[in-house]
């Protein structure tokens, strides 16, 4: 081999270490001292591709935890087995927050956060698949508000997940765009799983039972992100929800009524279909206009192309939580229609084909519960909306939930 061509080889060998990333590694902790700090850093020392792998056992924690580098797994050995306590936290604020795009989230348990739980923000294609948020003092008003938590995202995967006794919603997702919720339970928290703010979305086969609110889906004024709608829920349980509601005073979700199965609120295209409902006390499903006054003029306060339909629906009504429902109650002969529609809005643009009654209340937007002149509305022949389309994340998001 003559010179030039020596040369040319190596520099051909060296372009191609140029080009080629780092070696993927695998990064392990153990549990044991200084498991705060070693946690951390390797969070910190993570490089895109790697692994955190958090071996079994438990961790007590002083501290929250951040990763803002994209594209890093973090592995537990199980949502029973690998168990991050924050018992002890020093701060209120998140148990684990992550500000990267591409990250997995797999098999571990946060506990008992002074904060949310695990909140993940502007984190685009970010999965969370096996784990566990867990209040283990049961529900308290001073538990963390969230359980898992992305906000400010597009591509979200919830998936195989347990969230029990958040203070306001166990699996939220907010102001978000592609969506996929499923195969998870929440119990114990005031909502179980709420989407708001958001497009696009599939909640289904779930479990939301023993909260005060099964599932919402909700539009808020005043927020960065608006005009949330296009949301299939289909094909869960939402049953039992029976938790009284211990939100913290002043919060939106301390005026969801306990023992409701299902909630739209100022929302648009919603399909809730298929779905497993009942021992609800005050509705199995609550279509309603947002109740406060708001100066947002963005905002659309009403319900528009909400179909219900071909829903299991059982008992509900029994025990209304709504101001002046005991009234309600006795007039309607002791029990609710298992669907209430507060009256805000245009009917024509809500769909109901469930076999049951439906209670139209009579409120305008805005009106205190206490008015309602409630009349049994029909609301059968009406039109169903257009039918959100699925939702179709990317596949290496779907490889990464296997």
């Amino acid at each position: 081999m003559n010179r030039a061509m020596t040369l040319a080889t190596a520099l051909g060998a060296l372009a191609i270490c140029i080009a080629a990333p780092a070696t993927a590694k695998t990064i392990t902790v153990a549990p044991g001292a200084d498991a705060q700090s070693r946690l951390q850093e390797a969070l910190l020392d993570a490089q895109p591709g790697d692994v955190v792998q958090i071996a079994a056992g438990r961790y007590d924690l002083t501290d929250g935890l951040s990763l803002d580098t994209a594209k890093v797994t973090i592995q537990g050995a199980g949502a029973d087995k690998t168990i991050l306590n924050f018992k002890n936290q020093q701060g209120a604020g998140e148990g684990l927050l992550v500000t990267a795009a591409d990250v997995v989230m797999k098999d571990f348990a946060v506990e008992d956060t002074k904060g949310d739980g695990i909140k993940s923000k502007g984190a685009d294609r970010v999965v969370y698949k096996g784990l566990r948020v867990e209040w283990t003092g049961g529900p308290k008003t001073t538990n963390g508000a969230y359980g898992i938590y992305p906000v400010s995202s597009t591509d979200v995967l919830v998936d195989s997940c347990i969230v029990k006794g958040a203070s306001d919603a166990g699996i939220y997702v907010g102001q978000s765009e592609t969506i996929i919720v499923r195969n998870s339970i929440a119990s114990g928290n005031v909502a179980g799983i709420e989407i708001e703010n958001s497009r696009h979305a599939d909640v289904y086969h779930n479990i939301a039972s023993h909260n005060a609110g099964g599932i919402l889906v909700f539009d808020l004024p005043n927020l960065p992100k608006m005009g949330g709608g296009d949301v299939r829920v289909f094909e869960n349980v939402a049953s039992d929800n029976d938790t009284p509601n211990f939100a913290p005073k002043g919060n939106i979700v301390a005026s969801v009524p306990t023992g409701t199965g299902v909630l739209v609120m100022a929302n648009e295209n919603v399909l809730v279909t298929k779905n497993a409902l009942g021992g609800n006390g005050t509705a199995n499903v609550m279509i309603a206009s947002y109740r406060n006054a708001f100066t947002d003029p963005r905002y659309n306060p009403y319900p528009r192309h909400i179909t219900v339909a071909g829903n299991q629906q059982g008992k509900a009504g029994f025990a209304p939580a709504f101001p002046g429902a005991e009234q309600l109650k006795a007039a309607m002969g002791g029990t609710l229609p298992p669907i209430l529609w507060d009256g805000a809005g245009d009917s024509a643009g809500i769909s109901v084909n469930d076999n049951v009654p439906v209670l139209s209340l009579g409120l305008a937007q805005g009106a205190p519960m206490e008015t309602a002149k409630p009349v049994p509305v029909d609301l059968s022949k009406n039109a169903a909306g257009p039918e959100p389309a699925k939702v179709v994340l990317p596949e290496s998001m779907e490889m990464a939930a296997k």
